[in-house]
């Protein structure tokens, strides 16, 4: 199977795998909205929020690690066992401190109680599995690793459904569902349906634990220590930069209205995931790839061909999203009052396609083990989100975090690109990536700023795109299709 045949195959795959039970949970964004006031919303996805941090904590780049050390040691049974146990020993010692504070925790976020205990059992469920599914990937066993993803989504998209939208029904007419049928819980039930739905992944992922062979190489785990710090420092800008405005607009904005814009923000923001989704899904493909065929000759030229596809194909979602947008905001927030926030889904659908380039440009630090790099960079565009988001929220409310967010992964993107130059160049097509980026780009400004989304003229615009790219890339695509 040629290179880029095998590439796309598990990138689908993966794909699958990513935007099957994100798209599952996309549709669960109907009956949030549907079922919660925006201020619940709004308490809902401030804790989310807190999760992408922790998520970030308790992996301290042993993912990445892992898969470094996996392609470079000869004993893989050594790598796999090391990082199964520092994850699972540090899992353990964060539950115990966590339990432990818990009453603490929850004065100083100002979340109730019982969501933090939910919290930190979910935390440490989702650690759990960090190791055996970046295992799935490095074996390229990627359906195994779809089956289960996509399960343990359904799983908690199925709870999430029963327990908000059929459980009270159903508790009026048997008996045995008024014990689990409570008043203002809904909160609840949404943290409860994820605990189960994790515990269901580890439960899949039991004999992982129990076939390895149990030995910790300390010389081993120290050199992965010193690749993934970086990579830690990284994931926590990440998640400052991907998460901390909802926290920042509940900190910054008056009481009485904190939780209505984080609410409206955050449905909003979730229209842009077509792009996350996207990106993401790539990112699951090629960084196994890119690890492994870093030794190539023709490694660089690879990678700026990778870099060009996921261009094109980011252009036209940021484009058809765009085009489509008031479709999707009817389709999917069912109260309007969550529509004023509409006006922020061309900033952070941009945001994400900036991400997107950016992980792309990110194999140079990657593969010649310069990950310090990368935090650089993340550590970078967090001090741009922390600081246009206390100079913006004030005056523009969410509008000023979307623009910070843009601000942000743009300039990640340019500075991972401008470095790289330096430390492993890659000839990338800039001509033709600058000219996709920049007709969907105005075709999308034109769009939705000037023609407020009008089909008669937005569709032949996004129309006229896919002819230049045909045009441009004729050769290339049949070539592909060919294959």
């Amino acid at each position: 199977m040629g290179i880029f045949q095998k590439l796309f195959k598990q990138t689908f795959i993966y794909g699958m795998a990513t935007v099957l039970p994100r798209m599952l949970s996309f549709l669960l964004v109907p009956l949030y909205t549907d079922q919660l006031p925006t201020e619940e919303y709004g308490k809902v996805s401030i804790i989310f929020s807190y999760f992408v941090l922790f998520n970030v904590l308790l992996a301290y780049g042993m993912e990445t690690a892992f898969f470094r050390f996996f392609n470079k040691e000869s004993n893989k049974e050594k790598v796999v066992s090391t990082s199964a146990i520092s994850i699972a020993v540090s899992s353990f010692t964060f539950l115990v401190i966590a339990l432990f504070l818990k009453e603490q925790i929850a004065i100083w976020t100002d979340i109730k109680l019982e969501y933090i205990y939910l919290a930190i059992w979910i935390l440490l469920l989702d650690a759990l599995v960090i190791i055996p599914f970046s295992w799935l990937r490095a074996k390229e066993r990627p359906i195994r690793y779809a089956i289960i993803k996509i399960t343990n989504v359904a799983i908690n998209f199925g709870l999430n459904v029963f327990l908000l939208l059929y459980l009270k029904q159903l508790s009026f007419h048997f008996s045995f569902f008024n014990w689990i049928c409570k008043d203002d819980y809904e909160i609840s039930y949404i943290f409860i349906s994820n605990l189960i739905a994790s515990g269901f992944a580890l439960l899949v992922l039991l004999p992982f634990y129990t076939k390895i062979k149990y030995r910790f190489d300390v010389i081993l785990w120290k050199k992965m220590m010193k690749y993934g710090t970086p990579i830690l420092v990284a994931g926590i800008a990440y998640s400052i930069n991907e998460t901390f405005d909802r926290i920042l607009l509940d900190k910054l904005l008056p009481e009485n209205v904190a939780e209505h814009m984080v609410g409206v923000y955050s449905a909003c923001y979730k229209l842009a995931l077509f792009m996350t989704l996207f990106a993401t899904a790539f990112r699951l493909g090629i960084e196994p790839f890119f690890f492994n065929y870093a030794a190539n000759k023709n490694a660089p030229e690879t990678y700026a061909r990778i870099t060009k596809y996921f261009v094109i194909l980011g252009s036209f979602i940021f484009l058809f999203v765009i085009v489509f947008v008031h479709l999707l905001k009817i389709a999917f927030l069912r109260d309007t009052s969550y529509w004023e926030a509409v006006k922020i889904v061309p900033f952070i659908l941009l945001a994400n396609f900036c991400l997107g380039i950016y992980h792309n440009l990110s194999v140079w630090y990657k593969v010649t083990d310069r990950t310090k790099f990368g935090a650089y960079i993340s550590v970078f565009g967090a001090i741009i989100t922390l600081v246009l988001n206390f100079l913006l929220i004030p005056e523009y409310t969410y509008v000023g975090s979307a623009m910070a967010t843009l601000a942000a992964y743009g300039t990640m993107m340019l500075l991972s690109w401008y470095l790289g130059r330096k430390y492993y160049p890659i000839p990338y097509d800039l001509k033709k990536i600058g000219m996709y980026l920049g007709l969907s780009i105005g075709f999308s400004a034109i769009s939705f700023y000037i023609f407020d989304s009008n089909y008669m003229i937005s569709i032949p615009l996004l129309l006229v795109f896919l002819v230049i790219l045909y045009a441009s890339e004729k050769k290339e695509l049949k070539q592909l299709l060919k294959r």
